[in-house]
């Protein structure tokens, strides 16, 4: 007889170091230079050279995932500038986080997909390193089942203590299922049990002294949830807050603060938009607002170390940035922007006292460059440029435009254009995906090498989007394919209005939702467009649901999916090849665990059958994020040659 059993994410080779190679800290300052015509694809196919990165607490050290051989490995970079790095490679296994325990040890997340019992796990692991021994551990490997990376505390006193929340199988039926607390000691190896599991729990919260002190517990179905709270170590764990459909919030605290009776959360407005205020835990009511951003939500806070509160407010408007609320920050930001005119100016990590930071400076039109920056005597080391070959020359000019969609909403975009060009330019409409994500005026290596190529790239937050209130985000719902789509053919009537765009050379590209949002513009809207290209996109809504359907929460999920149209087959374009009448490309990569690869198969299928003008590309080793260059590389190369074929610029 079988179990029941639920897929949680859609296993592990242990990670070993590879030999050491050249320093990425030693790497000469970037020199500016003149922009040539055209660049290389390789050069727009090239990797990060660094992602990132976590500065150790006393900050003699770097973990960041880093661009080698065409993969991303994960590296420990001394900061002395004599000793080399060294590389982790995760073989098979996904790099998904790493952060820092205390200046000896750090913990890293890997995952992993293996079958069990006929179907693919996604299992997920916390990795110990010992940094100067290059000593490297999984924790809870053998006890623990599929998820079993949820790192919910580190000790504050040097010590290398952490808690981990893991599940103790994979059966539903079964109350290890749920996740229990174990304290870990790197150093021993031993670990000791914190928090049993309860019924309908995985996700648990410590506060700064270790205390586990919240809970959201979930059916299996996802319908209904419940907020688990207790004040302290001796209490008892009991509901505080319950939803019990789509439209229920909780009232679930953000961080918990030194003073056990007060907590940060974040909450909507008034107006819908999000913002920061205290709340107290004796009566779970919201107090005093700290922190908003007119127009826009916040993205969340930057906890000081200590865990006593926060230094500032992570905002994205028409870019991100983080708001400094502490005033010593603050003054780091201004001085550091200083530096570097009209760079947007990033500090990704600091050590203990403050005394070193990672900053990035970058614009939108210039993927930009590390550096280590050094409180005594205002140093800046350079680390490693983001693309070795352009490093901080500036590109293709990046503005945000609003424009009115056809009833009258407002939607932002942002345009890149191709520097040196005007007039009513090639036009590409590239809508990213989600769809609940937004575009910002940051670096974007499609967008520069397609304007690099002489197009116009717009990229329109939708409605649907986030990042503009609650309000604006739930206009999308129920609009898949329809109103969210006419957003997308009416920044093409803005464009050419302004005299930037010609409406009769345009082309629509995207990735995921945004490669949907393509193939319903191929199947729907033929006469606006020329051609149409979709990466890793949906074809198929209610396939989609089916394939979800194994997964936990997998009815919340589909509730949610059926709400974005009154009828999904109505709006998946697998179901009219015959109304395509555009030339399409489609690709999608073997491994993406986001978007299976049948919905770009069966797309296909299709469209040849129907004897429709289709591309079909599979790479054998991507995944949905573009890890490995070679596959960037041929993306771009066919996209090219596509767009050069079907609207030429």
């Amino acid at each position: 007889m079988s179990r029941k059993f639920m897929i949680l994410a859609a296993g592990l080779a242990t990670i070993g170091a590879a030999p050491p190679a050249q320093t990425p800290a030693t790497a000469p300052a970037p020199a500016r230079a003149v922009v040539p015509a055209q660049l290389s694809v390789e050069v727009f196919a090239q990797l990060p050279q660094i992602e990132d990165p976590a500065l150790s607490p006393d900050g003699t050290r770097l973990l960041a995932r880093v661009a080698r051989n065409g993969q991303m490995l994960l590296a420990l970079i001394p900061l002395d500038g004599k000793t080399p790095p060294t590389y982790y490679n995760p073989g098979k296994s996904d790099l998904n986080w790493w952060r820092w325990v205390n200046d000896e040890w750090a913990v890293v997340g890997v995952g992993r997909e293996r079958p069990v019992q006929g179907q693919n796990f996604y299992f997920r692991r916390a990795v110990s390193l010992n940094v100067k021994t290059a000593a490297m551990a999984m924790l809870a490997d053998r006890e623990a089942a599929q998820i079993a990376d949820d790192v919910i505390w580190t000790a504050r006193d040097g010590t290398p203590r952490l808690m981990l929340a893991y599940q103790g199988s994979i059966y539903s039926d079964s109350l290890d299922f749920w996740a229990r607390v174990e304290e870990f000691d790197l150093a021993t190896g031993k670990s000791k049990l914190v928090q049993g599991p309860r019924e309908g729990v995985l996700d648990w919260y410590a506060d700064r002294d270790g205390v586990v002190r919240m809970g959201i517990g979930s059916s299996l179905d996802g319908r209904s949830s419940r907020l688990l709270y207790r004040e302290s170590a001796d209490s008892q764990v009991r509901t505080v807050d319950r939803t019990r459909g789509a439209d229920d919030r909780m009232t679930i605290p953000t961080m918990f603060l030194r003073d056990k009776t007060k907590a940060l959360i974040i909450e909507d407005d008034a107006e819908g938009f999000s913002a920061l205020y205290e709340l107290d835990l004796t009566s779970f009511k919201r107090g005093k607002q700290l922190f908003a951003t007119p127009g826009y939500d916040i993205g969340g806070i930057v906890a000081d170390p200590t865990g006593d509160g926060f230094l500032g407010v992570m905002v994205e408007e028409n870019r991100p940035m983080t708001k400094w609320i502490d005033p010593a920050m603050a003054a780091l930001q201004t001085r550091l922007e200083a530096r570097v005119k009209g760079a947007q100016v990033e500090i990704a990590s600091m050590s203990r006292d403050q005394s070193a930071a990672v900053v990035r400076f970058s614009s939108p039109d210039s993927p930009g460059a590390w550096f280590l920056f050094k409180r005594e005597g205002e140093e800046l080391l350079p680390i490693a440029n983001d693309n070795s070959e352009i490093g901080l020359r500036r590109l293709h000019p990046v503005r945000t435009i609003r424009y009115k969609a056809r009833d009258g909403v407002e939607i932002a975009a942002v345009l890149t254009t191709p520097k040196g060009r005007s007039g009513a330019l090639p036009l590409i409409v590239m809508p990213h995906g989600g769809p609940r994500a937004r575009d910002s005026e940051v670096w974007d290596w499609w967008t520069q090498f397609l304007a690099d190529r002489g197009y116009a790239v717009i990229q329109p937050n939708y409605r649907g989007s986030t990042g503009y209130g609650t309000k604006f985000m739930e206009l999308g719902e129920g609009q898949w394919g329809r109103a969210m789509q006419d957003d997308l053919d009416d920044s093409v009537k803005a464009l050419a209005e302004l005299g930037i765009a010609d409406p009769k050379r345009v082309c629509m590209v995207g990735a995921s939702y945004g490669g949907y949002a393509a193939l319903r513009a191929a199947q729907r809207d033929g006469d606006k467009y020329r051609c149409a290209i979709s990466y890793a996109g949906v074809s198929d809504l209610n396939r989609m649901i089916r394939y979800q359907s194994n997964f936990l929460y997998s009815k919340a999920r589909g509730d949610w999916l059926r709400r974005q149209a009154s009828d999904l087959k109505d709006v998946s374009p697998v179901n009219f090849p015959a109304s395509f009448g555009i030339p399409v490309l489609i690709m999608h990569g073997e491994e993406d665990r986001v978007v299976p690869i049948i919905q770009s198969r069966v797309m296909a299928q299709k469209l040849k059958s129907a004897g429709k003008d289709v591309t079909y590309i599979v790479q054998p080793l991507g995944d949905h994020h573009f890890s490995r260059q070679q596959d960037r590389l041929e993306f771009l190369k066919e996209m090219e040659a596509f767009l050069a074929k079907h609207n030429p610029a």
